[in-house]
């Protein structure tokens, strides 16, 4: 009808063109027909685009996530899943940029991720947001002398696919030794920082090794 989504794509275009923020984009449109409407769910996608710098870049780490969170909103219990929401195996290829780490498994030394992988967040109010666990001052104390996040939330990596289909939460496994390496949930999980993290691939930083590889003369090491 003229409302919402043609109003979506005529706000996009504007933003594109004339390099206007998705609200001045959009004040533009309404200027020239009054009751032009965007739903929440494309007022979101509209500011996801106007982050990206007006493009559609599926290597951000905004794009990654919001794709994860539609999907967890699908689907109830993930049956199938596309190929392209999973972040290739690193074992499958070869490592081609010398600023990327390296994640393997620390008892066995599989290559489970990337750096590229993982999905940073705003970190939280720390142990004040576990409240519901009855959190001491003195547990509050000790706790701001360490690190704040102790593991990673990556994007799902190819070897998870067997772990993720059917269930909805659930731990996750080296491919090669099975030594629990962390845990799933599409409903999102608690990082240890206080924030709420949706949906959570979520692997210990003590049950892995970071491997950076240094140019040496003309050839490479790998330093852990």
């Amino acid at each position: 009808a003229g409302v919402s989504r043609s109003v979506a794509v005529v706000t996009a275009y504007l933003m594109k063109t004339q390099g206007l923020g998705w609200e001045e984009a959009f004040a533009a449109v309404r200027a020239a027909k009054p009751d032009a409407q965007v739903n929440p769910g494309f007022q979101g996608q509209l500011k996801l685009y106007e982050a990206m710098g007006c493009a559609v870049d599926t290597s951000s780490v905004l794009y990654k996530r919001y794709r994860l969170e539609m999907l967890g909103e699908r689907f109830s219990e993930p049956q199938d899943l596309p190929r392209e929401v999973f972040a290739v195996d690193p074992t499958t290829i070869c490592q081609t940029s010398n600023t990327e780490v390296l994640y393997r498994c620390r008892k066995c030394r599989r290559a489970l991720f990337r750096s590229s992988s993982i999905l940073s967040h705003t970190e939280g109010i720390g142990p004040t947001a576990f409240a519901h666990k009855r959190v001491t001052d003195s547990a509050r104390l000790s706790g701001n002398s360490q690190e704040k996040c102790t593991s990673y939330f990556t994007e799902p990596v190819q070897w998870m696919e067997p772990a993720l289909l059917g269930v909805m939460e659930g731990q996750l496994l080296c491919p090669k030794c099975t030594s629990k390496l962390g845990s799933f949930s599409w409903r999102g999980e608690q990082c240890s920082c206080g924030r709420w993290v949706t949906p959570a691939f979520q692997i210990h930083k003590s049950r892995v090794d970071e491997v950076r590889t240094l140019p040496l003369g003309n050839s490479q090491t790998a330093k852990t």
